[in-house]
């Protein structure tokens, strides 16, 4: 069967139209391609900027810190001086407490033997020192064999009065939590 002109015709317009569908799809993946490429630099960049801004942060916060630790000595060294446990101030409180001693058993082996029955708890295969027992014991006993008393060291600390953003009272000083303010986001 011979092909005639306008089969030929009709043929080549296909194989053109199927070329171009291809092209213009190669296209379009092209072109996911670069957007793909492009989101990816964009989070790059994003991320670059948010490790600057957190080292700038970093920076800033460890010298307000020091700062703050600084005040803090002063405000100790003026307790201290006034020989005071409290002073209450228009935007705080300074106080001075003891914190209570503690019991460190130094030798178990010699403890155990000396121990008093008073001063153990008895875990069923187990048997060990109850330093709260212990504790309660040397209050109006000598301090057993083996046991070292760690003494309570005086400490400082600052109550801020006011509220803060959150209208809740914010606390700080020596032993108390870092302001969630100071802190850097990492």
């Amino acid at each position: 069967m011979e092909i005639n002109f306008l089969d030929e015709l009709i043929q080549e317009a296909e194989q053109k139209e199927e070329q171009q569908t291809e092209a213009y799809f190669d296209l379009l993946l092209l072109a996911i391609r670069k957007l793909s490429q492009q989101i990816e630099y964009n989070f790059h960049e994003a991320e670059k900027e948010c490790s600057m801004i957190n080292n700038f942060v970093l920076h800033k916060n460890t010298q307000l810190q020091e700062r703050m630790k600084w005040l803090e000595l002063k405000l100790e060294a003026f307790i201290r001086e006034r020989g005071e446990k409290t002073i209450t101030l228009p935007n705080g409180t300074l106080k001075m407490h003891k914190k209570p001693d503690k019991i460190e058993i130094e030798d178990i082996e010699l403890f155990l033997k000396k121990a008093k029955p008073e001063m153990l708890t008895v875990i069923p295969e187990q048997v060990k020192p109850d330093l709260n027992k212990i504790k309660a014991y040397i209050k109006s006993k000598p301090v057993p064999a083996g046991v070292k008393i760690i003494e309570g060291k005086e400490e400082f600390s600052y109550k801020l009065t006011g509220e803060n953003n959150n209208g809740r009272k914010k606390e700080t000083g020596a032993g108390a939590e870092q302001d969630p303010e100071l802190r850097a986001f990492v």
